[in-house]
């Protein structure tokens, strides 16, 4: 089993930045890739980015391509997502994921809010 713990999330005004953190432990070695997904209230959860853990390989979602960034650090076993000018529409739970694809993670963190004011 993996466990990923995120962190990061809250209020900011949009227009504004926020980075979330998700700290993966146990056996993360049996994933490829970690990313992020993201539920807003009354919608489906949603793809919002993912990287692959050799490759560095990153991939997005149209809606926030040139806005967000994720990366990460290997040592620490830690995903990054750095969200530059966030819109009210951002706001939503963000999850974090990891598992041999991203399209079907293996393992899901228990989320973290973040909400984006107009």
């Amino acid at each position: 089993q993996a466990q990923l713990v995120e962190s990061g999330g809250g209020l900011v005004q949009a227009g504004g930045s926020l980075r979330l953190s998700c700290s993966a432990s146990g056996r993360i070695f049996s994933t490829n890739s970690m990313g992020w997904f993201r539920q807003a209230p009354g919608k489906e959860r949603e793809f919002v980015a993912a990287i692959t853990w050799m490759t560095r390989t990153t991939s997005y979602s149209d809606s926030v391509k040139g806005r967000f960034t994720i990366s990460r650090d290997n040592a620490k076993n830690t995903v990054y997502l750095l969200m530059n000018s966030l819109k009210s529409e951002d706001t939503a739970i963000y999850y974090c994921a990891a598992g041999v694809s991203i399209s079907q993670p293996n393992y899901w963190g228990q989320g973290t809010q973040v909400t984006v004011s107009s």
